[in-house]
């Protein structure tokens, strides 16, 4: 909760107005019964109308004003509450943006949507009620007890026990429920994974029948988190029977022990009156307090939950002063005896790159091929610092990128990844994705040599067609030349295509390839392929094997002198495209 506590100084001046607020509220509804045991003792029992008439209408204004107080105390609460968790949400959200691979895989995607929405809607909930309750619950408990001691100082253990047995009562409920609230939190985040694993994966679930396994499995998660969640409600549904028991025991002992007392000539009723009502503020304050601290656990740990992912430390670190890059920026891209293995990955296991030492050059085609699993993404992804080198570097025009401003970095370089990630909105609200100040010509001109102009005029509104979220309207062919054409509205002078022509046939392959030939001619080209067609054509193809490179040429070097490449050839072409 510190760091909430952090997020509400910016609202100090609303709180301090919600708490002078809640201050006149518990002061009204402390006076009433006072003027009641005046109004009895004095206005009714005497018969003084007058008296009557005017108390109940000072009553009745004070009443008026409790209330108009409250409303003007909920607004400023909801208020706070509320800009506390649009705070919140803003920083989480702008946090995860800067996150680097290893965070999202350390916290999971189901995770951090649950910490951004469901548990700052808790904290939301909880700040609302906990604002309330700890500043106008001390003052009427407080307040309550030294009205009711004026009244009647003998009838306090009335008003004492019925709070010893409601704190009790609220101890064992705190002490039931709090592990289940720990719980709650998990298991929504497991729900929220199974239902968007089924979501996203439900063309696989239908290809193999396996709907009744994945019912079972969601089924599952679903049971675990609703019986949780039933134990909490069962637990308290006992407790507000036993608050109204404890509740009306005292108003039957306080009438009873009152009418004694007038009986015997040592109170009026009036003061019976108004010590049963001073008694009543006194248990619901402290009512108040007790359900706002079994509560409040819930909110705790979903504060402690968000805390976790705005005080965690990025395995990327840029420099506070980074390097700037020349002016005359050419776009030079060296790795340098590079190794790497993945963050979470074990001392022993060995490095997914090792020993990576090549340069590729503007107005040249760097390719990269290999097996599945070689390190192909690996070297897209260092280049991109998704993610660091454990050893040796990677420089841009002779500067090492961990020098670089992340921007800059990112600036100089159109990325066109392995799965087409289209975002909804038109196609041309997608394009403009990587430069959102993009002439006309300069999208028609991208989209033209991704090959996409044709079907793109084609479509209904042409390049204002919808996309729907995740471009699933559009076949796979189509995203990904929408996600080349988009890197080239950018006109960088770096380009990572990460296998990014599988879904096209080997027709708009070509044609795409030579178009980009003619396009990218003074950039830096380096891609990663699994089709030996698609970079026949390179200055210079790399051939990854195990993580280390197996051999470095061109094609017609590699088929003499690369095992590897040879054999990957003879899996892709005809006899007569390796005879050349």
């Amino acid at each position: 909760m510190r760091k909430v506590a952090e997020y509400m100084l910016p609202y100090k001046g609303v709180l301090l107005i919600v708490a002078a607020l809640l201050f006149v509220e518990a002061m009204s509804a402390l006076i009433l019964p006072s003027y009641m045991a005046d109004l009895v003792n004095d206005g009714v029992l005497t018969g003084h109308i007058p008296l009557i008439w005017r108390n109940g209408a000072i009553m009745m204004a004070i009443t008026m004003l409790g209330m108009f107080v409250a409303l003007v105390a909920g607004y400023f609460t909801a208020r706070l509450a509320t800009g506390v968790a649009n705070d919140l949400r803003e920083d989480v959200f702008r946090k995860v943006l800067r996150f680097s691979d290893a965070e999202i895989n350390r916290f999971a995607t189901s995770s951090l949507i649950t910490r951004t929405t469901n548990d700052i809607s808790q904290i939301q909930s909880a700040m609302m009620m906990a604002i309330r309750q700890f500043i106008y619950a001390p003052i009427i408990g407080v307040g309550g007890i030294i009205r009711a001691v004026e009244r009647n100082a003998p009838m306090m253990w009335v008003v004492a026990v019925a709070t010893l047995a409601m704190v009790i009562t609220m101890a064992v409920m705190f002490v039931v429920a709090m592990p289940k609230f720990t719980m709650i939190q998990g298991l929504i985040d497991r729900l929220n994974l199974v239902s968007r694993e089924n979501l996203n994966g439900i063309l696989v679930v239908r290809a193999f029948s396996t709907q009744k396994f994945e019912r079972g499995r969601f089924a599952k998660a679903n049971r675990d988190l609703a019986e949780t969640n039933l134990f909490v409600d069962y637990a308290f549904s006992f407790l507000f029977p036993i608050i109204m028991l404890i509740m009306n025991l005292t108003t039957a002992f306080t009438v009873w022990v009152g009418a004694r007392q007038v009986s015997a000539f040592r109170a009026d009723i009036g003061d019976i009156f108004a010590f049963l009502q001073y008694g009543m503020l006194i248990i619901f304050a402290f009512l108040m307090l007790a359900i706002t601290f079994v509560v409040l656990p819930r909110a705790v740990i979903s504060a402690g939950r968000v805390q976790e992912v705005l005080e965690a430390e990025g395995s990327i670190k840029f420099k506070a002063s980074p390097t700037p890059l020349p002016k005359d920026f050419k776009g030079v891209v060296e790795f340098d005896n590079v190794s790497f293995r993945y963050p979470d990955a074990q001392e022993d296991d060995d490095n997914v790159l090792d020993g990576i030492s090549f340069t590729a050059r503007p107005g040249q085609t760097t390719a990269i091929i290999g097996a599945t699993g070689s390190g192909k993404t690996s070297v897209l992804r260092l280049l991109l610092r998704f993610f660091d080198v454990r050893s040796g570097c990677i420089r841009l025009d002779g500067i090492d990128i961990r020098d670089l401003h992340k921007q800059e970095l990112h600036g100089k370089i159109g990325f066109v990844p392995q799965k087409a990630q289209l975002f909804t909105g038109s196609i041309r609200s997608n394009l403009l994705y990587a430069d959102k100040d993009a002439s006309e010509e300069q999208i028609l001109a991208a989209a033209t040599t991704a090959q996409a102009a044709a079907f793109i005029e084609g479509k209904p509104g042409g390049y204002e067609h919808a996309i729907a979220q995740g471009g699933s309207n559009l076949s796979g062919g189509q995203r990904q030349r929408l996600s080349i054409a988009r890197a080239l509205v950018k006109n960088a002078q770096i380009y990572l295509f990460d296998d990014s022509f599988s879904a096209l046939d080997l027709k708009t392959d070509a044609a795409l390839r030579h178009a980009l030939k003619r396009e990218t001619g003074g950039s830096t080209v380096i891609i990663v392929a699994q089709r030996i067609s698609t970079i026949m054509d390179a200055h210079r193809i790399i051939v990854l094997d195990n993580g280390t490179i197996a051999s470095k040429g061109t094609h017609a070097e590699l088929m003499r002198t690369c095992e590897v490449y040879r054999e990957i050839a003879a899996s892709q072409l005809s006899e007569e495209e390796l005879s050349k």
